[in-house]
């Protein structure tokens, strides 16, 4: 991989009052997107350029090149992956294949609700946004076809997660080499929960902090009570350090502009890893991404 560290002084923050980071966050991934267009333009082959389904808004990022074990990845919803674990695999390029479970959807943010009005609409959107975040991870994907849950929610179904559990398998089987990769469920979403004991079932030993649930991004106090209480002592916790490529992560999440808009509020995810890399030992990150492991039984 040819990954030069980011030219570009990264924002911190609250550095000088709680409203500034998320124009600070804008600022610097314009900086860092001005470095690789420059880039571009010299004919670097190693950056190539994504562009924003739902508006066609150009952004340019390092191509990643995999290596070592493969990574299933299991993921709910399109974005769910490039929310809470992108920056690793793009610090850490591995052999990707993320299958997305429940690909059916009329889930896009109210701004957007009169242009995407069928669920033919907004499920052709996020299929092609779930593509464009992943194109720099070179990842291969598999797509379910599952409706996603609509609020109110409700638990889902023992039928359901039967289902659900029969095709992963089939997925799994595909992949005998691949290292598995699901959400915690720190939130109480329920399709995160289904996939989440999907994975379990699976053999799935290694969980991401769940960020894409938007209202709460997991982190309430009632849904942090529950997920310990529902995994304590079962799962340890490891950071890993996404301070180089963070911007980058920003730039995968711009791809996801239907359910992160304006691009703005992209900043509260990225809020989230550094708050995270406060757990990391000093001196060290400024961004991080938090998983868990589970003890194989």
């Amino acid at each position: 991989m040819n990954q030069s560290r980011t030219p570009v002084t990264l924002p911190v923050p609250d550095a000088e009052g709680i409203y500034t980071f998320p124009d600070d966050l804008v600022r610097a991934h314009e900086e860092w997107t001005d470095h690789l267009v420059e880039r571009h333009r010299a004919h670097d082959d190693h950056v190539i350029e994504l562009m924003t389904p739902y508006n066609g808004h150009p952004y340019f990022i390092e191509l990643r090149h995999p290596a070592g074990r493969p990574v299933l990845v299991i993921e709910p919803h399109h974005d769910d992956f490039a929310l809470s674990a992108s920056g690793t695999f793009l610090a850490h390029p591995r052999p990707l294949t993320v299958a997305t479970v429940f690909t059916r959807s009329t889930s896009v943010h109210p701004a957007l609700e009169d242009t995407f009005t069928t669920e033919a609409a907004v499920s052709h959107l996020r299929e092609r946004e779930g593509a464009a975040a992943l194109a720099p991870l070179a990842a291969e994907r598999v797509l379910l076809g599952h409706k996603d849950a609509e609020p109110p929610y409700r638990p889902y179904s023992q039928d359901h997660l039967e289902q659900i559990t029969h095709e992963l398998h089939e997925v799994i089987d595909a992949h005998p080499d691949a290292e598995l990769l699901a959400p915690a469920a720190v939130t109480r979403h329920p399709d995160h929960l289904l996939v989440h004991h999907a994975a379990v079932r699976l053999g799935c030993r290694w969980f991401w902090e769940d960020l894409a649930f938007w209202p709460t991004y997991a982190l309430a106090g009632c849904d942090q009570h529950l997920f310990h209480a529902r995994t304590t002592p079962t799962l340890t916790t490891e950071l890993v350090d996404i301070t180089d490529v963070i911007l980058d992560k920003t730039t995968v999440l711009r791809m996801h502009g239907s359910q992160m808009h304006p691009a703005r509020k992209m900043y509260r995810p990225i809020r989230h890893a550094w708050t995270t890399a406060t757990a990391l030992p000093a001196g060290t990150g400024t961004y991080a991404e938090r998983f868990y492991r589970m003890e194989s039984p």
